[in-house]
């Protein structure tokens, strides 16, 4: 596994241990990704997971790009189509490093 699939995996356990059901991971469409689909009861949380080995420059909290945000929505809407899903639903962030997690819900 790489950093980036630990990460995710960390993340995963870490939502599911805040109550959050497991869905999905890493859902690719060619105009984007999605790295985890959660449910915390009725609403589906799509999850962008940032790792980052140490805040220089921000952190992983900063890394997020506006192009990102847009590339990731676009996902989750074509995911919920797929789906003939129409659930309410929120954008979180688990921002990590080595030695911290950061989960920002509905931040986007």
């Amino acid at each position: 596994m790489n950093r980036g699939q630990l990460a995710e995996q960390r993340a995963r356990t870490y939502l599911e241990q805040q109550g959050l059901m497991f869905v999905d991971a890493n859902v690719r469409y060619p105009f984007g990704e999605i790295d985890l689909i959660m449910r915390q009861q009725d609403v589906w949380v799509f999850v962008e997971v940032k790792f980052r080995a140490s805040n220089q420059f921000g952190g992983a909290i900063n890394a997020l790009t506006s192009k990102q945000i847009t590339r990731i929505r676009l996902a989750a809407d074509h995911y919920l189509q797929r789906q003939k899903l129409n659930p309410p639903c929120r954008f979180d962030v688990i921002a990590m490093s080595i030695n911290e997690i950061n989960w920002l819900q509905g931040c986007f």
